[in-house]
């Protein structure tokens, strides 16, 4: 057994797992940048609160990236494509996007031009959302199936790297020489995806017989629409390779609406607790000090230990079985937050609730970006990973609106008892898929769930 874990954990030392660390990293910089770190630095500039909340609409691009994934697909860039190849070509233009956006950005001043500081937040987030898009792709692309668990592990923990760095790292830069060079800080280590990407080959993109049989409908389409205009058929051509194709071969998997169904349902437990996990801390006792430094400080590192463990189980057990186990002790970590409820303020009680929720928080969100990547078809990787994630974002976020409601209305132990069941038709929702498709192995595991 203590072998067969060994040689789990040899797979994040292969180079190419090892890329999607920093490639995470770089995903993770500019979030903050455009959300908490930005309306710390509008809240010094004197910036009314309503308006530092409308900032937060600039963050929307991310949950609406799959509207413009099929460019990142199929579009091939002047010079950048035939030098560095789609993937790479497309990396280097968002990351190239993304430092300017974060040099313009700092070299604002809200208190004298909002309106400069709102477009730059807009453009950085739009490039940002580019960058996920193609890194997404990009790391489903270059690892190998039984990899995919090891990468998910990684793309968190460098994200999480990330975060810090654009959080408290950005916080302190600008408290010593000003927001300006905060900013340009973070656009300086952009530069570790970038010579990341320039030291790694674009990886292979292997086409099944079920997309060259989807492509020759694309040629017979076309056949037809002769009569038409040069322009307008070839316009028509690409919506539907680009736009119409991953989404008709999305939808050729066993039991594809159920399986839209288990992104919307695997975190909504997950999500009712994140939504109220500050203003339950703050009622119970917790000075904004304490919440920073065990919440958001060790917190995150119980978050990295989680995702790495998560990635081993998906080495280890394949993903289906890993999902399982992940997503039952993520469920069961919402009980930790009764029993703090009934315990009230204590700090040691705290530490072992942060320690629970980040580390099973960290290991079900391995499982499920493995999951996610598991159902790309490699033809469609940005188009198809993209409506996914946005998918899993989106519900997310309509889930957990109602939680202030519960929160007023019951109970915090009552408020976290419902959130543990609420985990509970994903769940069983899974048991179904396992039942339905056995994983065998754990490459059975990966193909259970659609052609990769």
């Amino acid at each position: 057994m203590v072998k067969d874990w060994i040689a789990s954990v040899s797979v994040y030392r292969d180079r190419r797992v090892m890329t999607i660390l920093f490639l995470g990293f770089t995903s993770g910089l500019p979030l903050l940048l455009v959300y908490s770190t930005l309306s710390a630095w509008l809240t010094e500039a004197g910036v009314a609160k309503t308006a530092i909340g409308l900032f937060s609409l600039a963050s929307i691009a991310y949950g609406f990236k799959f509207l413009w994934s099929p460019l990142v697909d199929q579009i091939r860039l002047p010079v950048l494509t035939r030098r560095l190849g789609q993937r790479r070509g497309w990396m280097i233009l968002a990351q190239i996007s993304v430092t300017a956006s974060m040099l313009g950005l700092g070299a604002t001043d809200p208190a004298q031009g909002l309106w400069w500081t709102a477009f730059w937040a807009v453009v950085l987030a739009f490039a940002s959302a580019t960058q996920d898009i193609v890194i997404d792709a990009f790391r489903i692309e270059l690892l190998d199936e039984d990899q995919q668990g090891a990468g998910a592990g990684n793309i968190v923990l460098g994200y999480r790297i990330g975060l810090v760095a654009a959080g408290g790292g950005a916080l302190i830069i600008a408290d010593a020489f000003g927001w300006f060079w905060a900013y340009a800080a973070m656009a300086a280590l952009m530069g570790v995806g970038m010579v990341t990407v320039l030291l790694t080959p674009e990886p292979e993109r292997v086409v099944s017989d079920e997309t060259e049989a989807l492509e020759r409908r694309v040629i017979a389409f076309v056949e037809r629409k002769a009569h038409l205009p040069d322009k307008t058929r070839n316009a028509m051509t690409w919506i539907y390779r680009s736009v119409i194709c991953p989404f008709a071969d999305f939808m050729t998997r066993p039991d594809w609406i159920m399986i839209i169904l288990f992104i919307a349902l695997y975190k909504y437990g997950d999500a009712l607790l994140g939504v109220m996990a500050n203003p339950f801390y703050l009622e119970v006792g917790f000075s904004k000090t304490e919440i920073g430094v065990v919440s958001k400080g060790f917190g995150v590192a119980m978050t990295i230990a989680g995702a790495l463990i998560g990635g081993i189980m998906v080495v280890r057990y394949g993903i289906m079985r890993a999902l399982l186990v992940c997503g039952v002790l993520q469920a069961a970590s919402n009980l930790i937050f009764a029993v703090q409820a009934a315990v009230g303020y204590s700090i040691p009680m705290f530490v072992i609730t942060i320690s629970v929720e980040n580390i099973t928080g960290g290991m079900g969100t391995a499982a499920f970006v493995a999951y996610l990547s598991s159902l790309c078809n490699v033809a469609y990787t940005a188009t198809q990973y993209a409506l996914v994630s946005s998918f899993m974002a989106q519900a997310r976020i309509l889930f957990s609106a109602g939680g202030g409601w519960l929160a007023d209305n019951v109970d915090w132990v009552t408020y976290f008892l419902i959130s543990t069941a609420a985990a509970v038709p994903g769940l069983l929702l899974l048991l179904w898929m396992m039942r339905r498709y056995p994983p065998d192995s754990r490459e059975a595991a990966v193909e259970s769930t659609g052609p990769g």
